[in-house]
């Protein structure tokens, strides 16, 4: 696992989760923006790739969709919340299936 610090801003609120990426500027390498509850996303109207991290509620790491391109969705059964990254960031972070990310409440970065 890397040792790049890896941000991740919290998006929990109904209107935080319906605006995520497409009202935020875009994702800088070492950021990322975690939705929960969030089991599916999408990239309508995006113009760029995202890597996508589903999580339980632990933060274990049960799909990862990579370079989820613009007008594309992704989901996962089972998943409590989403980790958006920018393209290539997931791998840069060493993030893959079963990886545990500190996005409990309260934590505000880690990987």
């Amino acid at each position: 696992m890397s040792t790049a610090t890896l941000i991740i801003f919290r998006a929990d609120s109904f209107l935080s989760r319906l605006g995520g990426l497409l009202v935020r500027p875009a994702l800088r390498p070492g950021e990322a923006l975690y939705l929960a509850p969030c089991a599916s996303v999408h990239t309508f109207f995006m113009r760029y790739a995202i890597d996508v991290a589903f999580v339980d509620r632990e933060g274990r790491v049960l799909k990862l969709v990579t370079e989820l391109k613009p007008f594309r969705a992704a989901s996962c059964w089972g998943a409590h919340g989403a980790v958006e990254f920018a393209a290539g960031e997931a791998k840069r972070h060493g993030v893959q299936e079963g990886s545990l990310l500190a996005v409990a409440r309260g934590a505000e970065s880690g990987a």
